[in-house]
């Protein structure tokens, strides 16, 4: 083990909500770790399959909230106030497997680099993930690691910011001067923290050693509905814009790049692709518009529908 991986204290801090099978397998996979965290903080949201008496039965500390008061920002924002006494803050949800027992301490050794305020890990296609699925992940979480700063946003724009607290760690001294998670995020938290990140001349690191298996099997209106959700935050948080770049032309190379694994390995949904993609662009400019929508219509594009009632 690196110096910082033995010196540091960590948690590890999963919000979990029915999390069924896969979380039964990941809680198994955080207890094979080799680098085994100090705390491992379970935020439970009102559970009604025993997912909550899971973690009590792995040993893991229990935090259980209302359903009405989970927030993807705010709740992590409070597991990480309830973590004051540890160094680094590994987020997972319960839906991500680790891929095997030597992957957290890899994921932590990112941190010898005391320039390093974040870091994420590669997220793996799920067993049986279909092609649109697996092509998700392979394009987002390449087989070579990088380091990214602010001067990449004027190559990499809103990309320069990315990683996903699926699997990812921060620094906690970092993650206190930029502010924390934002107390009310309908989604992309992560984003917002690593953009903050990088506005104060940190890093943010992508460790592709570092695995775990999470994929979603979205339907064509899940995924309209999600990227309503990205529409959103773009919207409430205009910044990233400005400072980072728009994201369209990441987006033509996500197509293009589908376009071709499809066209080898299943060009029979390249038309599911192509509707999937329109979907997608209508649902982000209807998200970027939302002010303009009716409450009605807000809840019926949103995947996050109780992120509008708290806003009340």
């Amino acid at each position: 083990m690196s110096e910082s991986e033995t010196s540091l204290r960590v948690a590890i801090v999963v919000p979990v909500r029915n999390g069924g099978e896969v979380w039964r397998r990941a809680a198994e996979a955080i207890l094979q770790q080799i680098r085994r965290p100090d705390r491992v903080l379970v935020v439970d949201s009102e559970s009604s399959d025993g997912s909550d008496a899971l973690a009590l039965r792995c040993g893991f500390e229990l935090r259980r909230i209302l359903v009405r008061d989970f927030d993807h920002g705010g709740t992590r924002r409070l597991a990480a106030e309830q973590c004051a006494d540890c160094d680094v803050l590994v987020y997972l949800t319960h839906d991500a497997v680790l891929a095997d027992a030597g992957a957290l301490g890899r994921l932590l050794r990112a941190f010898d680099d005391p320039r390093v305020a974040v870091a994420y890990g590669r997220q793996l296609p799920r067993p049986g993930a279909g092609p649109i699925e697996a092509h998700a992940r392979l394009f987002n979480y390449p087989p070579a690691s990088a380091r990214r700063s602010l001067a990449d946003a004027a190559r990499l724009g809103m990309k320069a910011a990315f990683s996903s607290d699926s699997f990812c760690a921060y620094r906690r001294s970092a993650l206190e001067m930029v502010g924390n998670f934002p107390a009310r995020a309908i989604g992309s938290e992560d984003m917002v923290v690593a953009a903050r990140v990088l506005q104060h001349g940190l890093t943010v690191a992508y460790v592709a050693d570092a695995c775990v298996f999470h994929s979603h099997a979205y339907t064509a209106l899940q995924e309209l509905r999600r990227y309503f959700d990205i529409g959103v935050l773009h919207a409430q948080e205009s910044w990233l814009l400005r400072e980072l770049g728009a994201p369209e032309g990441e987006g033509l190379r996500f197509v293009l790049s589908e376009a071709r694994y499809l066209l080898a390995r299943a060009p029979c949904l390249l038309p599911v692709a192509a509707l999937r993609t329109a979907g997608k662009l209508l649902g982000y400019r209807l998200g970027r518009r939302h002010a303009d929508l009716s409450e009605a219509w807000r809840l019926r594009l949103s995947m996050h529908r109780g992120f509008w009632s708290r806003g009340r």
